[in-house]
C-alpha cells in the first residue's frame, strides 16, 4: 500500500471510530493495547492516557472551583462592608459627619491607601482635611471628568494623568491604580492604591455603584 493509501486508510479508520464510539467496549483487550503518543514522554496505553486526561480535567475543575469560592468569599465580604457603610452613612446627623464617615470607611474597611473626595460645594464643618477638596462644578479643572460625570459609571485602573493630578496632587506618584466614583450633583470619590493591579479595567463595579448611591442619598437628606 502506498503512503497516500496508508494516510487515507488511517483517516477512514478514525472517521469510522468517531461514528462508533462504543466500538472498544466490545474489544477491551484492544483498548488496553492501543498506545497514544505524548509530547512530553514515551507512548502510553489508551486507558492510561484517558486516566491522565481525566486527572487533568479534575485538577482544572478543582482549580476553577477554588477560584470561584474565593470570588464568592470576597463578594460576601464586600457586600457586608457595603451594607455597614450604608448604615454608617445613614446614622450621621450632619453633612460633615456623613463625608467623614465615608472617608474613614474607605480608608479602614476597604483598605484604601489614599482616599480623596472632591465636593462641588463647601460643607460646613469640614476644613483643612487633607483628603478633601472643594471645586465648583463648572470649574475648568473638572473638564477631564466630564465623561465620567455624564455616564455615572465607576472607573477602575490607572487614571489619566489630568485626573490623577487633580485627585492626588503632590502624592500622585504614589498611586498606581484607582477606583473613581463620579457623582453628578455631589462630587468625586477616589480610592488610590500603591498596587498596580488593586483596581483594573473590567473589574466588577456593582459595590462601587452601591457605595456611591448610598453616599449621594445620605447627603440628600440634608437638602441644599
Amino acid at each position: 500500500m502506498s503512503e497516500t493509501g496508508a494516510k487515507l486508510g488511517a483517516h477512514e479508520v478514525a472517521a469510522w471510530l468517531r461514528r462508533h464510539p462504543k466500538f472498544l467496549q466490545q474489544f477491551p483487550d484492544l483498548a488496553l493495547t492501543l498506545v497514544v503518543p505524548r509530547e512530553d514522554g514515551p507512548a502510553a496505553s489508551l486507558a492510561g492516557y484517558q486516566l491522565e486526561v481525566l486527572r487533568d480535567k479534575n485538577r482544572e475543575l478543582s482549580r476553577r472551583l477554588h477560584e470561584l469560592f474565593e470570588i464568592s468569599q470576597e463578594n460576601e465580604r464586600l457586600a457586608v462592608r457595603t451594607h455597614q457603610l450604608t448604615l454608617a452613612l445613614m446614622r450621621q446627623t450632619t453633612p460633615a459627619a456623613t463625608v467623614r464617615a465615608l472617608a474613614a470607611s474607605l480608608a479602614e474597611d476597604f483598605d484604601g491607601d489614599l482616599v480623596r473626595i472632591v465636593l462641588f460645594a463647601p460643607v460646613e464643618g469640614l476644613e483643612d482635611e487633607d483628603w478633601l477638596q472643594v471645586v465648583a462644578r463648572d470649574a475648568y479643572a473638572l473638564q477631564p471628568f466630564a465623561d465620567a460625570l455624564k455616564d455615572g459609571e465607576p472607573l477602575c485602573g490607572r487614571l489619566h494623568p489630568d485626573k490623577q493630578a487633580l485627585l492626588y496632587g503632590a502624592r500622585v506618584e504614589e498611586v498606581q491604580s484607582s477606583a473613581l466614583l463620579a457623582l453628578e450633583g455631589v462630587g468625586l470619590v477616589a480610592v488610590g492604591s500603591h498596587e498596580p493591579n488593586r483596581f483594573y479595567p473590567g473589574m466588577g463595579t456593582l459595590f462601587l455603584r452601591m457605595m456611591g448611591e448610598a453616599f449621594a442619598a445620605a447627603l440628600r437628606r440634608f437638602g441644599d
